[in-house]
């Protein structure tokens, strides 16, 4: 569903931020979407401090003092690959209130939001069978309460998260348009 007031033809950007909640499946999505456009692809979770994942394995939820240091990092890393390869990045962040996207929007633009919704009883089930990942389902209700869906402002579509991964990837790239490869 795209946001009020936005369009297709908006979505032409350099940046691309895949948001949501802990397994609503940023980086699945993410990754798939940036192979598809032929873009990079910049993971937020390999940016968090050690302090950070200490914190969200011991089911503390982190505080915006935790996230500031974190999103500038992910920004730069952005950033970084844009300068090697001239883009798109694809960022897969959960970014979950506005003031977060503000940061990442100030430092990368123009940036186009895809927020990955759908029934927390399937966002629970996921979280409940990852095995190695530091962020554990306890926290759900934490992001929940925190979280700030995109409003008309920001450009970008929020998209439900039932369905394949090929379907969820294929109605992103309606959403950005095609990449290189694809228009060629």
């Amino acid at each position: 569903m795209t946001l009020p007031g936005i369009t297709v033809a908006d979505s032409k950007a350099r940046y691309i931020l895949v948001m949501g909640v802990s397994g609503a499946g940023k980086s699945t999505i993410g990754k798939a979407l940036a192979d598809k456009i032929g873009g990079c692809f910049v993971e937020a979770d390999d940016f968090h401090p050690a302090e950070n994942i200490r914190r969200m394995s011991d089911r503390e939820p982190l505080t915006d003092a935790h996230r500031w240091p974190w999103l500038q990092a992910v920004a730069e890393s952005a950033i970084i690959a844009m300068e090697r390869t001239g883009g798109p990045v694809v960022i897969a962040c959960s970014a979950l209130k506005r003031s977060y996207r503000d940061v990442l929007r100030q430092m990368l633009s123009p940036l186009f939001i895809i927020h990955l919704s759908g029934p927390m009883e399937l966002i629970r089930a996921r979280l409940a069978e990852r095995q190695t990942h530091f962020m554990p389902v306890e926290l759900l209700d934490s992001q929940l309460a925190t979280l700030e869906p995109p409003q008309a402002d920001e450009k970008g579509a929020a998209l439900s998260i039932d369905g394949s991964q090929a379907q969820i990837v294929a109605r992103a790239v309606q959403l950005v348009g095609p990449g290189p490869a694809e228009e060629a």
